[in-house]
């Protein structure tokens, strides 16, 4: 038997603040797009450049609904390349740091619906700095 890994679905209320979030201030890659009018829905993969086998599906009905607080989802985890240099942009983009990366191998962020994403350090940990060392959580994750 063989398995692949498709994508892992969350839905958003706000598909435009969403695609702002993953897409312009996190870094990832439209890979496409399928809006159903019968369905009333739209569908968005994102993936990470070059790891494009690894994908998010964003799910908007467009409908209002209550999505919730999304904790019950758990969390996304992209590695990355400068934990730092992302969360500084990210900061520099008017996204909250919820746990920095104080050990200099993750953080924790969250996206305009509340989904936790999870940032690892590629290769191991970097050497501990300010200001991210002494840095405190905010919110949850």
């Amino acid at each position: 038997m063989s398995i692949k890994y498709l994508h892992t679905m969350v839905r958003v209320a706000d598909l435009d603040a969403s695609l702002d979030f993953y897409c312009n201030k996190l870094g990832l890659k439209e890979m496409g797009r399928y809006d159903s009018d019968e369905g009333r829905f739209t569908l968005v993969f994102l993936a990470a450049p070059g790891n494009e086998d690894a994908q998010v599906e964003l799910t908007h009905n467009w409908d209002a609904e209550e999505l919730g607080e999304g904790r019950n989802f758990g969390h996304l985890a992209y590695e990355v390349e400068d934990i730092y240099a992302l969360c500084q942009s990210l900061m520099d983009k008017g996204v909250t740091i919820n746990r920095p990366p104080r050990d200099g191998r993750m953080a924790f962020v969250r996206s305009p619906d509340n989904i936790s994403v999870e940032l690892l350090q590629a290769g191991g940990a970097l050497e501990p700095k300010e200001p991210w060392a002494s840095m405190p959580n905010t919110g949850i994750w």
